[in-house]
């Protein structure tokens, strides 16, 4: 041969036409037998350094040229397909999707040709051995610059060539078996649709299309280098109409909402060459590939997946060697995110081989063994917990020392006068435009709905009772007017918007406890409720000035838990207290005799005659409308329905409940119930007893001058009531995991609330807290799922809708809800009530605390596998349980008693409990274990099923 066919045969090409060209040569030359394997020359045409870098070989054979361009090795989300050599009805050779990996594997089920359900892939230990072995002695290119599949088979079977895999003969019938057409299991029902094929190689497509004319040259036609070992079908096929971009099916929309944006694909193919006319290889041939760039192949993947890894292993059938258990094995290498990573880094074959070890360090390898069921699943679960929690440790560690960047702690100090609120102020306004341009969305609209009830709700029930409480002083009228406008002014000028102010159940007990103080001491409540406010806007401007709001860090998770877990009490007791009050009111009723006055008439022959009952359907619209918006919260996460539509009535749950059960009291007219209190236009609740202007001096009395003084100290009673349920609500919005982008103010927002709420007390209006429960429905009503989870995985926060129009709408409407009183007092208080149930009920979950009250009724073997459980004795953890159970039960008693004016101290005094006291009963490791979030849900809307399950249907 001479040396300018050798550089035909030999030379890599440089682009598709290229690569057609050599490989009908190559079919030609072995029908001429002209093929001659000279090893001097093949171990010289391609080389790799060892740091990736691959030496091509020029057209004389002499000069050589090392491609040093600038790799990019920037880790990406992987999706994975499995395809697998196959011969097909038509007796035809083809590669096939047997498998694919988002992030746990999907298998085609044979019998139905459909997806099956997502899980965790299994696999032998034998397998894992055979795929270190090979790509131990296989090809390894890395870094390879080639943009089409023609011109990366060539390279792999030049690789395989130098690396002893395969003979120089075998070279066309492997670069034919690489170029195959490739089919999937949608293909049929797409085909259905659309007459021509989709899946067909780029060679063979090639092949079929009219022979270019140039000037240079004339092309004859040639057959396609598939033609061998395809037979002549595919050249009978029609020809697809090139040019034109094919549009996405719905089947490839739907899984492209399932892979991470900016995904790349790894393509794994497999198979032996039993089906082939000659059983041409002696041993297995492997290839591992890294493409310098991510390429879209066509026609090669089921969705239109750049592709950046190719994984190539064809043997004979006559080895004992499990093809499909190794193309599994290397797919969920592949999709293990430590594994890949390592691929995307690695500098040569070694690499590769650690990154496998790495993964089978935290393997776990069965022996065969006829236990089964859940102890197996328990007990594997909880060794490969420990075994990935080593292989957290180390990159825990370097995130730790890493140095975050200046001023991403909202809570620390600078050290200047008001220059913690300066900071939010900077941090927060320069996004004031967005925060409207962002509200412009589908769901925000749905959130004003749900949470203009769950803000209505509150603010009529509490003030029904605060009504009571104080006689008429304030009552429902206030309430509205109060949480409207401080609700409108924080959304313009707060920091974090997200934050829904409003009255709450400690609040109320402040305000039960200073009546009685000033009823009992002749004191006039609302003046003296205006020097508390004078008070409050002193204390708020110093604590800001100094920057006291870094105090938050000192209350722990076990102050938080039992503060939010004493609003959740209140909020479900008040609802059973009511509905008790009713049933006092209007106590059950009997059946009554039609004709009791007849002596001899007897029970059987009197008809019966059933008398309405307000308490029993009291209970009913309660219960209706809590169970309604319970389970359709639930709904969400069903099997039934489209995606869309369940979102959609999950969304507007809580509305739809309030619609039915209205309904259904408008449906029975004979039986009274309790309708809203709205006040008729713009007044007072008692125009009697007072107006809308407070005087400081005193209304009737002159008020006593030790009393202004003397308000300063119910003032930091109240200021620490606002601080604590407004800082913990921010804490809880602003959860890293909730990836809120726009950041907070803690400084800023105290100061807003304080100053709006000491203000409203010159009018007689309560003061306001960021109400927990609110907040974070209203937070958890604007978070947005990302749709691109792996099926059977969880589905992670996308993003939060973090703007002002929300709260401002909601704010707007309640007070709007005074004009609006004649549709409003329409709607039955227990109906309201069953909202105020459901806000108290859902707010406890997701509380760590909550869950180990549970654990106290359970055995240990049914605890579940959280932190504070395996590493914390099951006595130690219940004896803690058990202190913190004891805080709340001594909060509760404090706020039922005359020394519920003191409840603010008593609170605060849980800080220093779990400072001093409980360092002393438990080690610092159990009160870490004791401390973690890993049992904590960002909400309690715990989704574990999507509209990913409409894909698994037969194609």
């Amino acid at each position: 041969m001479t040396g300018a066919e050798q550089a035909k045969y030999h030379r890599i090409p440089t682009d598709e036409s290229e690569a057609q060209t050599l490989a009908s040569a190559d079919l030609d030359g072995i029908k001429s037998h002209r093929f001659e394997d000279v090893p001097g020359v093949r171990r010289h045409l391609v080389r790799k350094s060892t740091k990736g870098q691959v030496v091509h070989v020029g057209k004389d054979h002499q000069e050589t040229s090392i491609r040093s361009q600038k790799k990019d090795r920037t880790p990406h989300e992987v999706f994975v397909e499995l395809n697998e050599l196959i011969m097909d009805k038509n007796q035809e050779m083809q590669w096939r999707e047997t498998a694919r990996w988002i992030k746990f594997e999907e298998d085609v089920e044979e019998e139905t040709d459909r997806w099956g359900k997502p899980h965790v892939a299994s696999l032998s230990f034998r397998s894992l051995l055979e795929l270190r072995k090979t790509i131990s002695h296989g090809a390894v290119l890395l870094d390879l610059d080639q943009k089409t599949l023609p011109g990366i088979a060539h390279q792999v079977v030049e690789q395989m060539i130098i690396s002893d895999q395969i003979k120089a003969e075998d070279r066309a019938n492997v670069l034919r078996a690489l170029l195959l057409k490739h089919s999937h299991p949608s293909d049929e029902k797409e085909h259905s649709h659309n007459p021509f094929p989709r899946n067909i190689s780029a060679a063979s497509l090639g092949s079929m299309l009219p022979h270019h004319h140039s000037s240079n040259h004339i092309h004859q036609p040639e057959p396609s280098v598939t033609e061998p070992l395809m037979g002549s079908a595919s050249l009978k096929e029609s020809t697809p109409n090139i040019g034109m971009h094919r549009s996405k099916s719905k089947h490839e929309l739907k899984l492209l909402e399932k892979i991470p944006e900016n995904a790349e694909a790894t393509v794994v193919l497999v198979g032996d060459v039993k089906y082939c006319s000659v059983d041409f290889l002696e041993q297995p041939t492997m290839a591992f590939v890294r493409l310098q760039e991510a390429q879209e192949l066509d026609s090669v993947l089921e969705v239109p997946v750049p592709v950046r890894f190719i994984f190539v292993l064809l043997g004979p059938s006559s080895t004992n060697m499990d093809y499909h258990q190794i193309g599994r094995s290397i797919s969920t290498l592949m999709s293990d995110k430590h594994f890949h990573e390592s691929a995307y880094l690695a500098d040569d074959r070694q690499d590769l081989l650690n990154a496998i070890n790495g993964f089978l360090d935290c393997s776990i390898v069965l022996p065969p063994s006829e236990m089964g069921g859940e102890e197996l699943l328990h007990s594997v679960s909880r060794f490969q917990k420990e075994m990935l929690r080593k292989r957290e440790e180390q990159g825990a560690l370097l995130s730790l020392l890493s140095p975050g960047k200046p001023g991403d702690d909202p809570l620390q100090r600078t050290g200047r006068p008001f220059g913690g609120l300066i900071r939010d102020v900077k941090r927060r306004y320069p996004k004031y435009a967005s925060d409207f341009k962002d509200a412009l969305n589908a769901q925000c609209a749905a959130a004003v709905i749900f949470i203009y009830f769950a803000a209505l709700s509150p603010a009529i029930t509490f003030g029904g009772l605060l009504g009571e409480k104080t006689e008429g002083l304030i009552g429902v009228s206030e309430l509205i007017v109060a949480t409207a406008l401080q609700g409108i002014l924080f959304c313009l000028l707060g920091a974090q918007p997200l934050l829904v102010v409003g009255f709450s159940g400690p609040l109320l007990v402040f305000e039960e406890a200073f009546y009685s103080f000033c009823k009992g001491n002749g004191v006039e409540y609302l003046t003296g409720r205006v020097w508390i406010g004078f008070w409050l806007i002193i204390i708020v401007v110093m604590m800001v000035a100094l920057e006291g709001s870094f105090l938050v860090r000192f209350v722990s998770r076990f102050t938080q838990e039992i503060f939010s877990c004493l609003i959740s009490l209140i909020f479900i007791f008040e609802t059973f207290s009511k509905i008790g009050k009713i049933f006092v009111e209007h106590p059950l009723q009997r059946c009554s005799s039609g004709n009791s006055t007849a002596e001899n008439s007897t029970m059987e022959n009197s008809p019966l005659e059933l008398e309405p009952n307000t308490a029993l359907l009291s209970l009913v619209l309660m219960s209706g409308t809590f169970f309604i918006a319970f389970y359709l919260r639930k709904f969400k996460n069903s099997a039934f329905f489209p995606g869309k539509l369940r979102r959609i009535i999950g969304d507007f749950g809580v509305p739809i409940a309030i619609l039915i059960m209205v309904l259904v009291d408008y449906s029975i007219r004979d039986t009274y119930t309790q309708k809203l209190s709205v006040p008729s236009g713009f007044s007072v609740t008692s125009p009697e007893k007072r107006g809308w202007v407070i005087n400081p001096l005193g209304m009737d009395t002159p008020f006593p001058i030790w009393m202004m003084f003397g308000s300063m100290l119910p003032a930091l009673l109240v200021f620490i009531l606002i601080f604590m349920e407004t800082q913990i609500t921010t804490l809880i919005v602003s959860k890293k995991e909730r990836m809120l982008v726009k950041g907070s103010g803690f400084h800023l927002d105290l100061l807003v609330i304080v100053v709006l709420g000491g203000t409203s007390a010159l009018f007689g209006l309560p003061w306001m807290a960021a109400a927990t429960v609110r907040s974070v429905t209203h937070a958890n009503a604007l978070t947005v799922m990302s749709k691109a989870v792996a099926p059977g995985d969880k589905p992670r926060i996308q993003e939060v809708k973090e703007q002002r129009v929300t709260g401002l709408l909601v704010a707007i409407l309640v007070g709007l809800s005074i004009v609006i009183g004649d549709l409003l007092r329409q709607i039955p208080i227990a109906v309201l009530f069953g909202i105020f149930l459901y806000m108290g009920v859902m707010s406890l979950n997701g509380i760590q605390f909550t869950e180990r009250l549970m654990l106290l009724l359970m055995p240990p073997k049914y605890h579940p596998d959280h932190t504070y459980v395996r590493k914390v004795k099951t006595l130690r953890m219940h004896l803690y349980t058990l202190i913190q159970l004891v805080c709340l039960a001594s909060l509760w008693a404090v706020m039922s008693t005359v020394a519920s004016l003191a409840f603010p101290f008593v609170l605060i005094l849980t800080v220093p409990v779990k400072m001093f006291l409980l360092s002393r009963i438990f080690t610092t490791r159990e009160m870490q274990c004791l401390d973690s979030d890993d049992a904590e849900p960002i909400f309690d809307e715990r989704e574990v099923h999507d509209e990913y399950s409409e894909m698994h249907m037969p194609v």
